[in-house]
Parts: structure tokens; sequence; C-alpha cells
């Protein structure tokens, strides 16, 4: 911990909340540092006197944070409440530790005011503390000593007695009376240390609370910055890591690689991480003696699994390209051995009624020299689970350094991953989208087609790359989209299709930054109108530059990724029903989108061996929102009917058999059906949206 934890606390703000609100603030204060506590981890409550809405008189009443939710961002709909005299009463119905599970069941009877929030399974570890405020966190300096051979006597030696410790326990309702015991039995304490897992700390009032967690925190924090001198994990294996353009190169490869091989029911995303902590973890002579005692505390091991696949890769290799090859190569084993030990894992330590074995492969992947890949049914749960695992890290350098780091006895690991109250949780989990897991990249998405587009993906789903060569609206059309979604699942790169070092940079960064790709929509374009003889060859040339060669370069870059992931893919081209039909005054534009439309079929021809599809969407008349009739084009066309640019847009309804007008929505509907499995059997096909234009009919 390089800087130390400061109070936040606001005693003129405080003043003028009412309780329920300071334990939202102390909350959200606690929550804003990771090094206090991480993504969705740690617990807060207050006993707070409520008036009984049914009986007028006022009751005494525990606010603790609810299942789900994280306390940085927690609102006070995010906490669960409940009698404490109701909670109370439960101690009547507890069977002992085989009945632990029935025990959540009677939370729901202790509901205080009809909240529709569901208490967790953490409430009777803050019920039965006797202090009004507690507060259960996860900081990385405190779990570094409860996760030590020396756990006990270091708590000890760091608090001078004025921390408890109990040895490690499942979190459920015998722990909470095991911590109410000590608490009662030992008034001087500030708080219990939980062998393996995290701290409890308490006070009398709100700011009490938080300041206590805060000192606790620091002191443990600055025993081991004065105690830890010993060189991390025993030391490194490679002095240095790879620089960032050669470890971003190597990420570009082995990502699509990983993701392809891992792919089941359900396709991942991916996250790559190469912080200094990581990077230096890779590199240490003990990485794999490390990793192969998996996490211990129980909100990291959740999150990223019984243990971390460390990757056969050598920095330090003469020639690294001879190298990144050789690792490629190697994937198959270390896949099938991970897999194999997981499932020996299960077979091991499952009891008669655990639910069938889930996904075998990792969620961790260390690449020594490179950095971290995590991947997940989504980004952001692939992102929390990178920065758990540097969590773990933290604990493992600063546990190691002092005493013997002490992974989760595998049993334990096994008991809570296979928990039957988190299998149940994770069977009232909706639905997945349509899209779930897939990886878009989208070319002109800053412009209308291409952002609708985004949109529609978004949606369903999808994690997004925007690219295109405008990088002002690029960066708009990212933060817009971000605003609406989850800002994880969208991302932007600007591109020149024109260039292909710019177009393989681009995919390369969808690569490193989601890890891989199911979706390509080439979208950008251009728009021109000239007679034939006043068509320049530079005016012709921008034409194939970027609507024939650009389509080329991002088709073939595109298909290297998806030929490496080997789980298929669609392509999509917007090209225009001008790649049908010809118009006067057109024939660059009228040729390049004729091009398009040839080359996807090639496409459709090579990928269906591999299922990639390739399909083309011809819009037409897509006036408003498209950011080609914002130049020279809506004249050009308005000029080649003779008519005013007024008059265009009616012209092209009244001229479409539907006579209805055509949106960039319109054009993203299309693109969204054939990206999506309802259109799975579909290749090599055009869908004009067009408001019907009987010469563009395909025959």
């Amino acid at each position: 911990m390089n800087r130390p934890l400061e109070s936040l606390w606001d005693d003129a703000l405080a003043a003028t909340l009412s309780e329920p609100e300071k334990l939202k603030y102390r909350s959200n204060l606690l929550g804003s540092d990771l090094r206090i506590t991480n993504y969705g981890g740690g617990n807060t409550s207050a006993k707070i006197t409520m008036n009984d809405p049914l009986t007028g008189e006022d009751v005494q009443v525990l606010w603790v944070k609810g299942s789900g939710g994280d306390l940085g961002s927690i609102e006070l709909n995010g906490f669960a409440t409940l009698y404490m005299e109701k909670l109370e009463m439960l101690k009547q119905k507890y069977r002992g530790l085989a009945h632990e599970d029935e025990m959540v069941g009677y939370l729901s009877h202790c509901t205080f005011n009809l909240n529709p929030r569901a208490a967790s399974i953490d409430t009777p570890l803050h019920a039965y503390i006797p202090y009004p405020h507690v507060d259960h966190m996860h900081p990385d300096a405190a779990i570094a000593i409860a996760c030590t051979k020396d756990s006990r006597a270091l708590t000890e030696t760091i608090f001078g007695g004025a921390m408890g410790w109990l040895p490690w326990q499942r979190p459920g309702y015998d722990l909470g009376l095991k911590l109410e015991a000590m608490a009662k039995s030992s008034p001087h304490l500030k708080g219990i240390v939980l062998e393996g897992h995290g701290i409890f700390t308490w006070g009398d009032c709100a700011k009490s609370c938080y300041l206590n967690t805060l000192d606790i925190i620091q002191k443990a924090a600055d025993w081991l910055s004065e105690n830890n001198t010993k060189p991390a994990f025993g030391g490194p294996r490679y002095l240095q890591a790879l620089d960032a353009d050669t470890r971003a190169r190597v990420v570009a490869r082995l990502m699509p690689l990983v993701r392809g091989k891992i792919t089941l029911d359900q396709p991942k995303v991916g996250h790559y991480n190469d912080s200094d902590e990581v990077l230096q973890f890779v590199n240490a002579s003990q990485l794999q003696a490390l990793a192969d005692l998996g996490t211990s505390c129980p909100d990291h091991f959740l999150r990223t699994k019984i243990k971390p696949l460390v990757l056969d890769f050598n920095p330090g290799a003469a020639d690294l390209d001879v190298e990144l090859d050789r690792c490629a190569a190697s994937l198959d084993s270390a896949l099938t051995g991970y897999r194999e030990y997981y499932a020996a894992y299960y077979e091991r330590c499952k009891r008669d009624n655990s639910p069938a074995m889930r996904d075998p492969n990792a969620v961790i992947y260390l690449v020594p020299g490179v950095g971290m890949l995590s991947f997940a049914k989504d980004k952001a749960t692939a992102r929390i689970a990178s920065e758990f695992y540097v969590n773990a890290i933290n604990v493992m350098r600063e546990a190691s350094g002092v005493s013997e780091y002490v992974g989760l006895d595998e049993q334990e690991a096994f008991d809570i991953e296979y928990w039957l109250l988190e299998e149940a949780k994770l069977q009232r989990m909706p639905k997945p989208k349509s899209l779930a897991g897939k990886i878009a990249f989208i070319t002109g998405g800053a412009g209308g087609i291409g952002r609708a587009t985004a949109q529609r993906l978004l949606t369903e789903g999808a994690c997004v790359m925007l690219a295109d060569i405008d990088a002002d609206a690029l960066a708009n059309a990212q933060q817009q989209l971000a605003e609406l979604f989850d800002k994880d699942r969208v991302a932007s790169t600007v591109c020149n299709v024109t260039e292909e070092a710019s177009v393989q940079a681009a995919l390369a960064a969808t690569s490193r930054n989601f890890g891989g790709l199911d979706i390509l929509v080439s979208n950008a374009g251009i728009a021109s109108a000239a007679a034939i003889d006043e068509t320049t060859l530079a005016l012709w040339n921008r034409n194939m530059d970027i609507l024939a060669t650009g389509y080329f370069l991002v088709a073939r870059e595109g298909f290297k990724v998806l030929k490496a992931q080997n789980v298929g893919g669609a392509m999509v081209f917007v090209a225009s029903k001008n790649g049908l039909v010809a118009s006067p005054n057109a024939s660059a534009y009228c040729t390049a989108k004729a091009a398009e439309v040839q080359l996807a079929r090639c496409l459709a021809l090579e990928g269906a061996p591999i299922g990639v599809r390739c399909n083309v969407v011809n819009p037409d008349a897509v006036l408003r929102g498209s950011k080609i009739w914002s130049g020279q084009w809506k004249k050009e066309r308005a000029d080649a009917y003779n008519m005013s640019e007024e008059q265009l847009e009616e012209h092209y309804r009244q001229r479409s058999l539907l006579k209805r007008n055509v949106f960039p929505e319109d054009i993203a509907e299309a693109v969204y059906f054939l990206s999506a499995d309802v259109s799975a059997k579909s290749t090599g096909n055009i869908i004009n949206v067009d408001a019907g234009h009987a010469p563009s009919f395909t025959r």
C-alpha cells in the first residue's frame, strides 16, 4: 500500500444524513477504494431504530448489504432490512452445522417493511455482533495476514490483542454465532480476523466504525511494509517483461486461440491485464508453485476458479516468433491437462447432492513476460476476475514475504464452488441474450448505420469494437453507447480501411480488448457522383480503395481471426442497391459496390467449411442519420435527378414500392438478423432494405 488510507468522512455532510443514509455514505466511501475491498466484495451493516409500519412502535432493524451489489455504488434500495427481534428468535430454529443452509430460508421471514431486497448469507455475521455498526472487508493487507501459516500469531503481533482471530469457516449461521461469542467475551476487541478470508470491524456510530476499519487495515499494511523484505515471489526468473508492443502482439495472437479452444455452449469474452503487479508475478521464479496453491479468500476464488493455468511461454527466447508458434502449438495439451485436473478435482470432492460439473476450463491464464488473460461469460465478469486475481497476487506476495502463504483447502474450495445455495442463485439467472458473449467489429462505426448497428448488437448482449477513420466522431459514438450500455462492452479503434497496417492493428486491438471475433460488419463507406466523362482517376481509385480494397482488407484480417478461433462466425457486408442495379452518374460507386457483393459471395464459399457465414445487406436512400449524406453526395444525387435537395427524401420514398422511408435502424435490424443464430443456415445471401425497389430484386 504505497499511500496511506486517509479518512474521506465529511462531518458537515454526514450531519445532514439519516442513519440509513449514513450507512450508504460509509459503504460508498469504503467501496470506492479497492485497497479496502474489491468490487462486489465486503458487507456493511447498521442496527437502526425504525418505526414499525404495522404496530407504530419503534423497533430495532438490521440494515445490511443485500445479496449482490457493490459497496462503491450501492443505493439505499441495495440494503436488506430485517427485524432484529426476529433474527434473535432464529437462534431457536438452528439445528447445528449439518443444517446451515436451511437458515438462509428463514431470513425472508424476518424482513422489515416488505423490503424486496434479498438478504445475503452474510446476514448472521452482522446481526449477532453486538455493535450497532459492522464492516466486513477483504483488504489485501489483512487477507495476507489471514492467509499465512502463522495467521493467528501474526494477528496477535500486529494488533497487540486488539483483534480477535477465528479459524477458517465457511460464512453462515454458525460463524455468526461464533463472532457474537468472541465479541461479547472480549469487549476490548476492535474486530476479528477470519483465517483465510478477511476482517470484521465495528463501532458505536457510522463514523467510528469507518475510522476503525481504516485504522485496522492501515496497521496491517504498515506492518507488512516494514517486515516484508524478501524478494517478491522468490525473485525474478526473467529480469524484465517484454516491451509493450511485443506483449500486445503476443496477446493478439494467443487470445483468439485460447478463446476458440475453451468455447463450449456459451462463448466467452476475454480481458488482458499487464499491470505492474501482474508482470512481476508472471516473471517470478515461484510463479508455478504459487499459482498451483490457488487463491485463499472465497471472494477471490469464486471468480478466479480453483487455480489459474500458466501457459508454457519463454519470453527470453532468442526468436520470439518461433517461441510464439511453439506456445500456440502447446495450447491443446495445456488446456486438456487443465480440464483433466479440474474433472479429477470434481470427482475427489463431490458430494452425493453436488450439482453437475460445470465448465472445466480455467478462468485465469498467466503468460510469463506478457501478463494475465481472463475469460468469462461477459466482459465485465472477465475484467472483475482479473482484478480479483490481482488481489490474490498481492496477498501471495505479502503472505509469502513474512511467512508461508496457505491456499484454500481443496474440499472447502469445492464446497463453496458447488454450494447448493450458489447453484440455486445460478439457476435463477436470466437466460442469456441472443448475442451474449459474442464480439462484433464494425467499420464506419461512428456513422449513422454503424452506430445504429452497434446499438442493436449491444442490445442483444454483444461486445462491440467501433472502427472509424474519424477520431472525434468515434470518441463521441463510444461515449454515447457506453452511457446507454455497459461501458465494458464498448470500445473503439481509429482505422483507415485503405491501409493494410491500420486494418491489422484494428483487428489486433479487438482481440486484445475482447479476446477474439464473432461478427464482422463491413460498413465503412463514401459516396460520390460524376458523369463517366467527368470521373477522374482519383475519384475512381478513392471508391475502389475504400469500398472494394477496404472491404477486402477488413474481411481478410477478420477471416484470419475467425479461422484461428475455429468456432464459426458471421460476416455482414453493408453494400447498396447499387451493387445490383446501376444509377446514373455514379459509375465508380456502383462498380465498387458490385465488387463488395461478389467478394461476399466468395467469402461465403471459403468460410462455409469452418462455419463462417457471409451475407450482404443492401440499403437504399438512407438519408436521415447517415454520414454520407452530410457532404456533396446529397446535392449530387439531387442534381442527377434534376430536383432540389429538399425533394430528394420524398423522391426516394415515392420511388419505393412500400412508400416508406428507410432509416439506419432498419439496416441495423437486417445486420442483426444475419449476425445472430436465427439465420444460422443463411450464407451467400442478400437482404435488400430499400422499402421495395423492383429493379434491385435479386434473381
